[in-house]
């Protein structure tokens, strides 16, 4: 996980690459870091939802990488960002899948033995119109041995309220071990609700370092504390590396260690 705004590479035990988002636009930074690291080849491409910070990146992956399929949602407005990804992916003729959990059953998306991602949000037949952009982000859960983790884009805490009631029947669906917060730890997000939901014990947040939002809030990192959840921030450790082993145990580790 990395720097300002949200990207994070998933690599494979059999070495398939899965990129969810791509952090902002023009800063040199993920290109050259998937370069350093011989990735050539993105195998899935998830895009959250189309704020500058989560696609600004991914342009130059598709245009300069080999990317096999693009998973997005479909999309509510038509804004320049989507525009600009429209007309990049015409060029390149990749193949794009949209994602809708409209049915009662979640989208699931096997990348190979014991590993796949169950898409939670958004749903098409339910579509959020307060600040739409980031209530309808695509929400998915990794699944690999005993490990899970949940990817959440922007949404806000109308989105989790609907996500939580969608899923009231089947609750442990959220459970996970690690959460990715949120929204950069947004005041309007993580809800001690969505928290007691989830039952993280690791929590993620990709933010910059005195950003002007004030990323993340003070009472998300309270709610967080009190439910026991390890915290950690880009802004104070930079990379975050979580390596999961066949048992699906985990170790850590930041740019700090």
């Amino acid at each position: 996980m990395l720097g300002n705004g949200d990207s994070t590479l998933i690599v494979s035990p059999k070495g398939k690459t899965i990129l969810i988002d791509g952090g902002e636009e023009d800063q040199n930074v993920l290109i050259p870091y998937l370069l350093a690291r011989k990735i050539k080849t993105i195998d899935y491409l998830i895009i959250s939802h189309f704020d500058l910070d989560h696609v600004g990146g991914l342009y130059e992956v598709i245009e300069k990488l080999r990317v096999k399929q693009v998973i997005i949602s479909k999309q509510i407005e038509e804004q320049s960002n989507y525009q600009k990804f429209k007309n990049v992916i015409l060029n390149k003729k990749t193949k794009v899948k949209i994602v809708d959990t409209s049915s009662d059953y979640t989208n699931k998306m096997q990348i190979e033995k014991d590993l796949y991602f169950e898409f939670l949000w958004p749903n098409i037949e339910n579509k959020l119109t307060e600040d739409e952009l980031n209530n309808n982000s695509i929400v998915c859960k990794l699944n690999y041995k005993k490990f899970t983790m949940l990817f959440t884009g922007d949404i806000e805490e109308t989105a989790e309220k609907n996500i939580i009631k969608k899923y009231k029947n089947n609750k442990q669906i959220l459970n996970a071990t690690v959460l990715k917060i949120p929204h950069h730890g947004s005041k309007s997000s993580s809800t001690e609700e969505l928290i007691k939901s989830i039952k993280p014990k690791i929590a993620l947040i990709g933010v910059g370092e005195n950003n002007k939002f004030g990323h993340p809030n003070s009472e998300v990192i309270k709610r967080l504390e009190e439910n026991g959840t390890r915290i950690y921030r880009t802004d104070l450790m930079g990379e975050i590396e979580i390596n999961v082993n066949s048992k699906g145990k985990i170790k850590l580790r930041t740019m700090c260690n």
